[in-house]
């Protein structure tokens, strides 16, 4: 094996970077959204994760109601909202003679509302679920909760009040939050509606996440992190086209480097920026191409050169797990992402990320004129892609396969198209061969789902991959969604990595890139009119 521990590097300037994404926090634009309706919640098997909330009355019935003890009203705001709440309320009674308690829940699809957190069984912090409990002696002034919430959906509960007394909601709104203050480009004319919508909550997915960095989920992690910046970025470049704080974010990255430059999987900006505790190999891998895409798309060519090295830098430590005939070998001390699925085996897929990884690299060296820095690349990929067809390359199936069970994925095909180690006719092949197989794993996630409209599109299946654009992100719209989330599998609504499904995230970054797909014009000659999400669903209103 090649793998070694890599020494300390010396003189990065991780202060001079950190000073440098300081310089390019955003502000923020902030604006109001109100309620739109009043809802109740109806069990219900069809509906998405089994409820439906049905209008019981227009938002502008809300001051004139009252709630009492151990009553309840849900308000929906109609659309995803991250920012601030501010609630006015008054007492209706004889005397405010005894605290007002009321609990707020905020959700972001409706079960978040409709059913109880608790007993909680989740694989990371119950904090993380939105509820709250008030307590107030006194109702003259408006109160704005100091938290930043991201939700659609709000239930207030009267926990507790004397019988004296009732209460009314007299105003209610959410000081919205975003980075993404201007307009976003316009979209490729004559889109068939179903595009239009899934390019819509395909952008409004990504400027919730944008705030003072790009954030991977505005109600869970609330942090950057490399692998979902790469894809926000690449969306943000054909619509809101905010350079500047993509040049922050890897200005966080990269000052946040460990001693042997390894740049942090994700950082903390709060109270100072900090380094995560994760690293991720593919994520490392695939650092470089953040900062070509990043040249490319600004033309700041200064700043891809001043993050060369530790562009460099991470290729280097990735290229480590690679054994002396090519091929990546699994070294047991990193995680490695690729996707959610569970069971998958991800050597062939890491050999493809680290493959796209070195031809990324070579590129943005080539653009930065620095080919002399790495004159071994040129002879490294026909290394790998003769180590990857040697080994993983089944004949018989014309498909890579992973590991010691020789396991067939989606994934593995995916990374092998887009790092050139499978021709487009090859991939072709695969991916129509795919669907037939029932033990080939299938992707768990938008991230995964990304990469293979990507690598169908370099297989000219630019028919197939907009059908799964429809079948997969328009199926989340068909029940409800006006952003994409972390983790949807159509089979299983409540899937989830975490052990419940109300961790997952309903805005997630990495699931806005349909709109890039769109925006960069890659259904162009074939788009006609929108289709019904496969499963059969048809959009159900909240």
């Amino acid at each position: 094996m090649l793998a070694k521990k890599h020494p300390p590097v010396a003189n990065l300037p991780s202060a001079r970077w950190l000073a440098l994404a300081e310089a390019l926090r955003p502000a923020l634009s902030r604006n109001d959204r109100w309620p739109v309706r009043l809802v109740e919640p109806v069990a219900d098997p069809s509906a998405f994760q089994g409820w439906r909330l049905k209008e019981v009355a227009a938002a502008e019935a809300l001051p004139a109601r009252t709630i009492g003890r151990g009553e309840q009203v849900i308000v929906d705001f109609g659309e995803h909202l991250v920012g601030y709440l501010r609630l006015e309320l008054a007492y209706v009674g004889i005397a405010m003679d005894a605290p007002l308690r009321l609990k707020l829940v905020f959700g972001e699809v409706p079960a978040e509302v409709c059913e109880p957190f608790d007993p909680f069984d989740g694989t990371l912090s119950r904090a993380w679920l939105q509820d709250e409990l008030v307590t107030l002696d006194e109702l003259s002034r408006p109160l704005t909760l100091p938290r930043r919430y991201a939700f659609r959906y709000l239930r207030i509960a009267v926990v507790a009040t004397s019988v004296n007394y009732r209460v009314r909601i007299a105003a209610l709104a959410c000081e919205r939050v975003t980075s993404a203050a201007r307009p976003p480009q316009p979209l490729p004319p004559g889109l068939p509606p179903d595009l239009v919508a899934i390019d819509e909550a395909g952008l409004r997915t990504l400027a919730n996440c944008m705030q003072t960095v790009f954030e991977d989920g505005p109600k869970r992690d609330r942090r950057l992190w490399s692998g979902d910046l790469r894809l926000q970025a690449l969306t943000n470049y054909v619509s809101f086209a905010d350079t500047a704080l993509v040049k922050r974010c890897l200005y966080l990255l990269a000052g946040l480097a460990r001693a042997d430059g390894c740049v942090p999987a994700c950082v903390y900006e709060f109270p100072t920026p900090s380094m995560g505790i994760d690293f991720i190999l593919d994520y490392t891998a695939l650092f470089p191409a953040i900062v070509l895409d990043y040249a490319r798309a600004s033309g700041d060519l200064d700043t891809a050169r001043d993050l060369w090295p530790v562009a460099r830098r991470q290729l280097e430590i990735a290229l480590a797990h690679l054994d002396d005939e090519g091929l990546f070998v699994d070294p047991k001390t990193w995680w490695l992402f690729i996707d959610w699925a569970d069971g998958l085996d991800k050597q062939a897929a890491v050999h493809g990320v680290l493959a796209y990884a070195a031809e990324r690299t070579l590129a943005l060296a080539r653009l930065l004129e620095r080919d002399a820095d790495v004159a071994h690349l040129p002879a490294l990929a026909p290394r790998m892609k003769s180590a990857a067809r040697a080994r993983l390359f089944d004949a018989g199936s014309g498909l890579f396969v992973s590991g010691a069970q020789r396991q067939v994925s989606w994934a593995s095909q995916t990374w092998m198209v887009l790092a050139g180690i499978m021709t487009p006719a090859e991939g072709a092949a695969a991916f129509r061969a795919l669907p037939a197989l029932p033990d080939a794993v299938t992707p768990g996630g938008p991230y995964l789902w990304h990469h293979v409209i990507e690598a169908m599109l370099i297989c000219g299946l630019k028919d197939e991959s907009l059908a799964r654009v429809r079948s997969y992100w328009g199926a989340m719209i068909a029940r409800g969604a006006t952003t994409f989330w972390e983790v949807f599998d159509p089979a299983d609504e409540r899937r989830s990595p975490y052990r419940s499904h109300h961790l997952n995230s309903y805005c997630h970054a990495w699931s806005c890139t349909p709109a890039y797909f769109i925006r960069r014009g890659a259904f162009a000659g074939i788009i006609g009119p929108g289709s019904t999400p496969a499963d059969g669903r048809k959009p159900m209103a909240h």
